[in-house]
């Protein structure tokens, strides 16, 4: 586990490593001592560079090239972290929170070319290595390192997380909220039941089964939570008949709660969103009046050995 609390330069671009004579250019010589004179003046070319990156008093260099061996053990010695084959990515992501910017050149190092962070770390979590960057004067999102037992729980936890994301979103976006865990669907329900009877004719029954639907979801999250939705659907009808409007599913009690003031809030924008998107599902259905049928899918096809009757 490494930290460090200096600067962050970001380079881009520079090679920080030797390369053969025969991927660059073709060298004709005629003696020992012109040979000896280009490779010396690839190894002065790295450690000019390399040089001036250590005089800018920088503690972390990130590369979007390889670094080679020599330049990584220059920087080892002088306490320098360097990484190589970073992303693109994760360099722009690493200059909006830290600042400075990209360099394509090591030369005339500026202190606004470099950014800042209060604490660096190289810590191992499970398999894997990470570089994390904390107290950085830029930064407005923040990391989430997701560890499961197997690839499908992992999945299912981003996709739930994300959800969670976005539903605060939403909030934050639409200040109208209201109750969450089925409080929302049991009034809608209720009210809807109490409308269809003052209607007549066929319509008093898609009304009603309109607010039998409506119940499925605090039924659902019963069934997910092990919990015996008979009794707890009682219950929430009972309390909304009684006025408790915000009357939903408490998770954590395997009872019903007042979800409003427990702080279980959902934009009111997706509930509309939901129930808009639900009734015209089923208009599109309820509009196919026909359907068509492969003939071959009742096609038999007969026995492979004649003669045979099974």
């Amino acid at each position: 586990k490494q930290w460090y609390q200096r600067r962050v330069v970001i380079t881009a671009g520079i090679e920080l490593e030797l390369k053969a004579e025969r991927d660059n250019a073709e060298c004709r010589i005629d003696n020992v001592e012109e040979y000896q004179r280009i490779v010396d003046a690839e190894w002065n070319i790295l450690y000019a560079k390399l040089d001036l990156m250590a005089a800018s008093g920088a503690k972390i260099i990130l590369s979007k090239l390889p670094i080679g061996d020599v330049a990584t053990q220059y920087f080892a010695d002088r306490d320098i972290f360097c990484a190589g084959r970073v992303t693109q990515e994760d360099l722009n992501r690493t200059v909006k929170a830290c600042g400075g910017t990209i360099l394509t050149t090591v030369n005339d190092i500026r202190d606004q070319d470099m950014g800042l962070c209060q604490l660096f770390e190289e810590v191992q979590i499970g398999n894997e290595r990470y570089n994390l960057f904390t107290g950085c004067p830029k930064a407005k999102t923040c990391t989430l390192i997701l560890r499961g037992g197997a690839e499908q729980f992992i999945d299912e936890t981003e996709r739930s997380l994300h959800d969670a994301i976005m539903i605060v979103r939403r909030a934050l976006k639409n200040d109208s909220i209201v109750a969450g865990g089925g409080a929302i669907e049991m009034e809608l329900s209720k009210e809807l039941r109490n409308y269809a009877k003052t209607i007549h004719g066929k319509e008093q029954l898609l009304i009603t089964a309109y607010a039998k639907a409506l119940e499925i979801i605090p039924r659902q999250l019963c069934d997910n939570a092990g919990f015996d939705a008979i009794t707890i659907l009682n219950k929430l009808r009972q309390k909304h008949a009684q006025g408790g409007k915000w009357m939903g599913v408490d998770i954590t009690s395997e009872d019903i709660a007042d979800n409003f003031e427990a702080c279980v809030w959902e934009p009111s924008i997706v509930k509309i969103n939901a129930l808009t998107a639900a009734c015209e599902a089923c208009c599109t259905i309820l509009s196919i009046d026909e359907t068509v049928k492969n003939p071959n899918s009742n096609y038999k096809a007969p026995n492979a050995l004649p003669g045979n009757q099974f």
